[in-house]
């Protein structure tokens, strides 16, 4: 292993950490893929299961034990701060004192994932990383095979989403989508199910989710799914609420939503 201690963290070989922004580590390689930060032991240890390659990682001293066995058979620099150094950097203390830089892979084709999937999350413009990250876990445990996004949506990989997901971004197969979403889904035989406070919605619980390829759609924050999309949908879906409360955020809704229409 190439361990190193550090003490000043401006220096080039920790750039990655210190000097880039999300952005720009996304296209850091460009034209080939780029590169993101991962945080905590279970998230990097999701990540590099699933196959992502790692740069390098900045670990606090008193934490390296945790992932020793992780990089002790891998040819990457590993360097070790103290925890005043690490607590410098920006959102350390949400990180558990352990940062990865890792290669992001080229991602599937929408083509490819709905080919080979049958429960499909659609996320149009879901801004908030930490949104995104949340639907990533509810998708993984309740039933969802694959995430699209429109360009709009906050990238998956960006670290507050990764780790709100507790590395679930890492689990289930996600891609980008271009604006002919819907015409993809329907062409391939896919049941769209719209979550949206619309006076004609369905209830969800009382409608026919029995077809065998089905996307459940989530839309922006504040203005929700666009009219495009929305048109589109061969079923328009409402959470029943109570006591005047008129929706829930949209992580907890994918839940309920997931639960319901993807359940066997």
């Amino acid at each position: 292993m190439k361990m190193t201690r550090v003490t000043n963290l401006e220096v080039a070989e920790l750039e990655f950490y210190t000097q880039w922004n999300e952005r720009q580590l996304k296209r850091f390689y460009e034209p080939e893929e780029g590169v993101f930060i991962c945080e905590s032991e279970k998230v990097i240890r999701r990540a590099l299961y699933a196959g992502y390659e790692p740069i390098s990682v900045l670990c606090q001293e008193e934490r390296f034990p945790v992932i020793q066995d992780m990089v002790a058979q891998r040819d990457i620099p590993i360097f070790l701060a103290s925890y005043d150094d690490m607590r410098s950097l920006t959102g350390y203390s949400l990180t558990g004192g352990i940062l990865m830089a890792m290669r992001r892979k080229t991602l599937k084709s929408v083509e490819d994932i709905l080919r080979q999937c049958g429960h499909i999350v659609v996320l149009d413009d879901v801004e908030n990383p930490t949104n995104v990250g949340a639907i990533f876990r509810s998708a993984a445990a309740l039933g969802a095979d694959a995430v699209l996004l429109t360009e709009g949506c906050a990238d998956p990989l960006y670290r507050r989403a990764a780790r709100v997901s507790m590395g679930s971004v890492f689990q289930v197969d996600w891609t980008f989508s271009d604006a002919d979403i819907m015409n993809k889904l329907q062409g391939n035989g896919f049941e769209t199910y719209a979550l949206a406070l619309m006076p004609n919605a369905d209830k969800l619980g009382q409608i026919d989710h029995q077809a065998s390829k089905k996307a459940v759609i989530l839309g922006n924050e504040e203005h929700g799914i666009s009219k495009e999309i929305l048109d589109r949908a061969d079923h328009c879906v409402v959470i029943p609420m109570q006591r005047e409360v008129d929706s829930l955020n949209v992580a907890a809704a994918s839940a309920v939503a997931f639960w319901e229409i993807f359940r066997p």
